[in-house]
């Protein structure tokens, strides 16, 4: 069935046809899922994280940054491809300062490591 509107003829399954088209694999609430799921996977392993670092501080094993620094380069990871799609402002700060950290937090875990097993401090 297709209607004439302003001359152009207007078929209804074939503008319903190119918007499943041109939709595919776009499932609005399957995406927002899949990023509350990330979410709340970050979240748990921050939780679990802190227990170590807590746990292992509390025992007088010291403190372990190499936990901090593998959760912060998740952050890391996740900013530094925002930024680089959205380009905003806050997520190329945010995206700097996570990046330094993780980096810090290894530097020192290293060196730590090192320190440890070579008696250097």
């Amino acid at each position: 069935m297709a209607n004439i509107l302003g001359g152009i003829p207007i078929n209804k399954e074939e503008i319903l046809s190119k918007s499943r088209k041109e939709n595919k694999d776009r499932d609005l609430f399957k995406i927002e899922v899949q990023v509350s799921a990330g979410n709340i996977g970050s979240f748990a392993a921050t939780l679990l994280a802190t227990l170590f670092f807590v746990t292992q501080s509390v025992i007088g094993d010291g403190f372990d940054f190499g936990l901090y620094a593998i959760i912060l380069s998740i952050s890391a990871a996740g900013f530094i491809f925002k930024a680089i799609r959205l380009k905003r402002r806050r997520d190329i700060v945010l995206s700097i300062i996570y990046t330094l950290a993780t980096l810090i937090l290894s530097v020192v875990h290293i060196y730590k490591l090192i320190a440890t097993y070579t008696d250097i401090g």
